[in-house]
């Protein structure tokens, strides 16, 4: 392990490399290095913009790739940051090969990670500090259905445009607390329709969110697979209440619950409607984001609207 020192920034590396060049883009104010998929990211600033760089080709901490595998994934991804354009999603400026590295370069966006796994331990030592997850649950009722509109009209999009979204969990959105904005920060690994499992059980996702076709070789990902997901998201981060032993349980079984409708905080006929799109038949779910939409704005009209 290497450590770096930027502007006050520290990061770790397995090997050592030259990364001097990251001064050209100005003054570093955050890393991110305990990614999974290989890459780092970087928060600079130049004076009169921030960005936010995806780096891959280096060897970081916990990646499950090798750096050729990162690189050609990154750069495998940039299409469809430029194909799917939503206001809500991270802004892709340009992306380039920097030696044996690609780069990905984005538009700074304020927020916080509902997932934000590499802050866990820093929540465990000091319990007084309240994780962004834990502050969106708190947040008023009215804030959060409109968070979940933007999930709803970015996944529509992201059906319209011919891709499936895959990977696709709370770690993929962040929440600005100060201007009540929702971004779609990843989507690197979503893919063009027609799309299958080509992992097994391994596919990729978290088990608190993937649908059971997700755990199957040769299972067609369509959109049906993104009504289950943004179900699962519902019940798991927006509405849903779970004890730390349901989920838990949700790893354990490699299978996604709901709540208990007494552990739901909306009424009865939307969750039935959100319970409808996490069927495990797929052909009981509904056929597509727009036909989940309609019948969730249905369903609050009862009490909300």
């Amino acid at each position: 392990m290497v450590g770096y020192k930027f502007d006050d920034i520290e990061f770790h590396l397995k090997e050592a490399c030259d990364v001097s060049w990251l001064r050209e883009f100005g003054k570093v104010f955050a890393v991110y290095d305990q990614n999974d998929s290989g890459n780092i990211s970087f928060g600079v600033d130049n004076g009169k913009e921030k960005f936010f760089i995806k780096v891959a080709g280096l060897s970081t901490m916990e990646s499950a790739q090798t750096k050729e595998e990162a690189v050609t994934a990154l750069k495998a991804a940039m299409p469809v940051y430029e194909n799917i354009r939503h206001k809500n999603l991270i802004d892709l400026v340009r992306h380039y090969a920097f030696g044996d590295m690609y780069l990905a370069i984005f538009k700074w966006v304020e927020g916080e990670c509902l997932f934000d796994h590499w802050n866990f331990e820093k929540y465990d030592r000091d319990p007084e500090i309240i994780p962004p997850a834990k502050r969106f649950k708190q947040l008023p009722i009215t804030k959060r259905l409109n968070s979940a509109d933007v999930l709803f009209s970015f996944l529509d999009a992201v059906s319209k445009k011919g891709y499936v979204a895959v990977d696709f969990y709370d770690g993929s959105i962040m929440y600005d607390f100060e201007s009540d904005t929702t971004t779609i920060c990843d989507i690197d690994l979503f893919r063009k329709k027609p799309a299958a499992n080509d992992m097994g059980k391994d596919y990729w996702g978290t088990k608190r969110v993937k649908a059971p076709e997700e755990y199957c070789y040769g299972a067609v990902i369509d959109e049906a697979t993104n009504v289950y997901t943004l179900g699962a998201v519902l019940f798991n981060s927006f509405f849903g209440h779970y004890t730390d032993q349901e989920i838990r349980q949700m790893y354990e079984k490699s299978a996604f619950m709901p709540c208990p409708l007494s552990k739901w905080e909306l009424n009865k006929k939307s969750y039935e409607v959100v319970s409808k799109a996490v069927s495990k038949k797929r052909s009981e779910r509904y056929s597509s984001i727009h036909e989940f939409y309609m019948a969730w704005k249905e369903a609050l009209k009862i009490v909300f609207f």
